[in-house]
């Protein structure tokens, strides 16, 4: 029988800490995807914004801009498991009434301040007119689960939406982000 894994100390007891279990869903923070997301937020908190995390998995993400400022979260993914563990992990964290969570073809035609998306780089270039379509004019999207060598790919499939694109690399993997053409 396996038991469940104590929760560990913070290794920084004064920096916004996530106490996360996947579950059966993707994501644990440690891949350089998710890392270079984490780092955009910590040096762009999103106070007070209506945020999208498209792709959320284990919602490390979610809950990561809800806990530095932000609105209101919806996670969006397309495997039912991922939102239950998205749920969880936000309750776990204290920050469950921040967010809601939604297969992809139930999110709200609305646009958000901040579009987070850290999946692979086919779906983003193939998701990139309804991405782009849920950012506001003048709000930022990040997107990351791009291999350095599929970063041109996707910068050019969100070049027309979106202006000052960036590219930011660790470990060979890259983080895109841009603001929303007005």
């Amino acid at each position: 029988m396996d038991l469940p894994l104590a929760p560990q100390p913070p290794p920084d007891p004064d920096a916004v800490n996530i106490q996360l279990d996947p579950g059966l869903a993707f994501g644990t923070g440690t891949h350089p995807t998710t890392a270079l997301c984490l780092e955009w937020l910590d040096r762009h908190p999103p106070a007070d914004l209506e945020v999208i995390d498209y792709g959320c998995g284990s919602g490390v993400l979610a809950i990561a801009a809800l806990k530095l400022g932000a609105r209101h979260v919806w996670g969006v993914d397309n495997d039912p498991q991922a939102l239950i563990a998205t749920r969880d992990n936000a309750g776990r964290n204290g920050v469950g009434e921040g967010i809601e969570t939604c297969l992809p073809g139930g999110l709200p035609a609305l646009q958000a301040d901040l579009m987070l998306a850290n999946i692979l780089a086919n779906p983003l270039v193939e998701l990139a007119p309804s991405l782009a379509g849920h950012v506001r004019p003048g709000g930022m999207i990040v997107l990351s689960g791009i291999l350095a060598e599929q970063a041109a790919m996707v910068r050019a499939a969100y070049a027309g939406a979106f202006e000052n694109l960036v590219v930011d690399q660790q470990d060979g993997w890259v983080r895109i982000s841009g603001r929303r053409r007005g």
